[in-house]
């Protein structure tokens, strides 16, 4: 169920296995981009423009992408046959025997995952790095042997259809209210992330962030060895900051790792990504040297605040992956400066008044548009001045107009990009291009 980019790896390894498959597709067949011929050549079926009871009730499994929610009455019904239904993690789990290290969070799970990756290759380690990061996981497990590891980024509604899949290592990196457009409530959120624990031994290790209260809540309930990271305090075994040291403290032993001003990323949520990438490689028995030489080359991922250029003192920093309140609000925490916070997007069922607590004497102005702004322009009143805005041009104007040597102008929209947007690496392209637009102009940025 679902033809997208999960969709179509799971159809072509259950394909190659002499499977009869069926794809079952809610859009249109002149929706769907790409060339179909070779899995209609290997026997696969189609179904477009919505799901058929008849084709679902008639499985022997189900594999569903993860845009579809579980509770649609034919998988409900289906679910109550006693038909099998995992999703796409699952059934590449069930073909292979590589090890599995998996990071989900509700934020910076993409620099975490190619960090341990980098850090891996750094070690020699045969590794690939997959899941909700771009490269379904279907897609890599046929080349993989059982000596690899695959560090693979793991989303909620990813877990919602694991069954045996294991990680050695787990990761939950942090977790604020997110997908409450999907979720009934914070806690059904929170109980989709725990599942990466569930399939794990005694012998495995599950690395928790130690500052955050929800993650730590389910320390209690999980059989591995539970490691956290810190960067406000020592921890009796896993990786935390001392001073201006990152250190990794096991079975008694204290090891320097790095001066967290020598980490290539910056920002404080990304010194808390370093440390859990730290904590998981450490684990996997990679030298200090190894993960330290990493650290200092890795720049991190586009669309994370990721710098897009600086004229006249000012800076544009393009954080278009910021889609929930958490990811803004670490975002905005990053920086000491007057921010200019381009903000909006599609809501998700999100709660703006944090985001309002943290941006009160960070933020200079706001810059809002799409769906979500009559929702932040309420909860954010009387934190700074408010702007409107109806495109992303008009956006990056408004911003630079107002914008004095010193100040960054940041796009954090904490929501969703699907309103204006394909994704949200569509959304920082476009504000990428704007600003670099706007820096050819004769006049000079700023006031």
């Amino acid at each position: 169920m679902g033809f997208g980019r999960s969709g179509r790896a799971a159809a072509k390894l259950l394909m190659e296995a002499g499977a009869k498959v069926r794809v079952s597709e809610a859009l249109p067949y002149e929706k769907i981009a790409g060339d179909l011929s070779w899995l209609s050549k290997g026997g696969v079926e189609f179904e477009f423009g919505g799901h058929q009871r008849e084709t679902l009730l008639g499985s022997e499994m189900i594999v569903v992408s993860p845009g579809v929610s579980l509770e649609m009455p034919a998988l409900k019904e289906a679910r109550a046959q006693g038909i099998p239904m995992i999703g796409e993690v699952e059934l590449a789990s069930l073909s292979t025997s590589a090890t599995f290290v998996g990071v989900t969070g509700s934020n910076g799970k993409s620099t975490t995952t190619t960090l341990i990756g980098e850090m891996l290759k750094q070690g020699g380690k045969p590794v690939v790095v997959a899941g909700n990061i771009g490269t379904s996981l279907c897609d890599v497990v046929p080349r993989l042997s059982p000596a690899h590891i695959v560090v693979a980024e793991l989303s909620s509604f990813q877990l919602e259809t694991i069954d045996s899949f294991r990680c050695h290592i787990s990761l939950l990196l942090n977790l604020s209210p997110d997908h409450l457009d999907r979720y009934p409530d914070f806690s059904a959120y929170v109980r989709a992330k725990a599942r990466i624990f569930e399939t794990q031994q005694e012998e495995d290790f599950a690395i928790l962030n130690g500052d955050d209260e929800f993650c730590l809540s389910l320390s209690p309930h999980i059989k591995a060895q539970r490691v956290l990271f810190r960067r406000k305090g020592p921890v009796d075994e896993g990786c935390f900051l001392n001073g201006r040291e990152v250190l990794f403290r096991w079975r008694g032993q204290t090891t320097q790792i790095c001066p967290s001003s020598e980490i290539g990323i910056k920002g404080v949520h990304n010194l808390e990504n370093a440390m859990a990438a730290c904590a998981a490689a450490s684990l996997l028995g990679l030298a200090p040297g190894v993960l330290k030489k990493a650290l200092r080359e890795f720049s991190g991922l586009e669309h994370r605040l990721e710098l897009v250029l600086e004229k006249e003192g000012v800076q544009f920093v393009n954080d278009s992956k910021g889609t929930n309140v958490g990811a803004a609000i670490k975002s905005l925490e990053s920086y000491d400066a007057p921010i200019i916070l381009i903000g909006g997007g599609k809501d998700k069922g999100s709660d703006f008044s944090p985001l309002a607590e943290v941006a009160r004497g960070r933020v200079k102005a706001l810059i809002l548009m799409g769906e979500a702004m009559e929702k932040m322009k309420a909860a954010l009143k009387g934190v700074a001045p408010i702007l409107e805005a109806k495109e992303m041009g008009e956006a990056v104007r408004r911003a630079n107009s107002i914008a004095k040597r010193g100040d960054v102008v940041l796009l954090s929209p904490a929501c969703a990009s699907f309103d204006m947007f394909a994704n949200f690496e569509e959304r920082g392209r476009v504000f990428k291009e704007e600003v670099r637009r706007l820096a050819q102009q004769p006049e000079p940025l700023g006031g």
